[in-house]
């Protein structure tokens, strides 16, 4: 099975990043989100994205025309009609997803497939709230989407191989470098980056050092490209703060405890870029 057009769930930062993907390519999206003015912010962030890549004459301006032209912003379930996958990019709450699941069941045809961009929630437990769950699947991008090579593909127990041949086929069509990996909290990249993240909260709580310090020392010492509490306000710290949680119920371990500064940042609504406030100013 070769996809052709894809539904997105979601038209935030991940959504629309993974419609900005396909179109640029050639590929129709469907986008949808819970009102218009959510979808709208959706679009106006892709245009201005493919913006930035005219003016570095990385595109031309009817190649932005092209692709904007085969990105369709929606609120309407029905409009999923005819996709042959539907990646959901909603917020990382298992209730949510559990219901966005339910409902676009109800609007797609039986062949269709559909993905989650989860981060840490276990795809066999949401493939299994579904009624196909053979033609489920974990399909989790890295942000920004339009810019990170990888996607993991996540196989839940009851994934096919025919939807795992598919969904890779896609990632590749989009010019990803897709990994597989086995259903567990966190998959691989997460599993190994957020506990460094929260340990760098530690770290800060702790005063053993600066936020630019802690930053610096991981750039210059481990030649990351960026630091990880910097990464963790670009992520999003109520992000971080779910995935933790997640780690700890799905692993009982304590190791995996979120740190307390980061449950104190997320109470404040200190979440990062998003609010201009986390472990920096913006």
């Amino acid at each position: 099975m070769t996809i052709k057009k894809v539904g997105i769930i979601g038209a935030g930062t991940m959504g629309n990043g993974i419609a900005q993907a396909c179109a640029v390519v050639g590929i129709p999206a469907v986008m949808l989100d819970i009102n218009d003015a959510a979808v709208q912010k959706g679009v106006a962030t892709i245009s201005g994205s493919l913006d930035r890549l005219v003016k570095k004459e990385k595109m031309t301006a009817e190649q932005k025309a092209a692709a904007m032209a085969l990105i369709k912003p929606t609120t309407a379930m029905a409009d999923f009609a005819g996709v042959d996958i539907v990646i959901e990019a909603a917020t990382e709450n298992l209730g949510l997803k559990l219901k966005l699941l339910k409902d676009v069941e109800a609007a797609i045809g039986a062949d269709t497939i559909i993905a989650s961009n989860t981060s840490s929630i276990s795809i066999t437990q949401l493939a299994a709230a579904t009624g196909r769950a053979g033609k489920f699947i974990g399909m989790h991008f890295f942000n920004p989407v339009p810019m990170m090579a990888l996607v993991e593909l996540i196989r839940g127990l009851q994934t096919t191989d025919e939807t795992h041949a598919a969904v890779e086929g896609l990632a590749r069509a989009l010019g990803k470098s897709p990994i597989t990996v086995k259903n567990n909290p966190g998959f691989v990249v997460n599993r190994i980056l957020c506990p460094m993240i929260n340990e760098a909260i530690f770290v800060l709580a702790e005063g053993l050092a600066s936020a630019e310090e802690i930053d610096a020392g991981m750039k210059l010492g481990c030649n990351h490209p960026i630091g990880p509490l910097a990464l963790a306000d670009m992520i999003g710290l109520d992000t971080m703060l779910a995935v933790m949680n997640v780690f700890y119920e799905g692993f009982n371990d304590s190791k995996y405890r979120p740190a307390p500064l980061l449950k104190e940042m997320v109470a404040a609504g200190y979440l990062g870029r998003k609010t201009g406030r986390g472990f920096y100013t913006y």
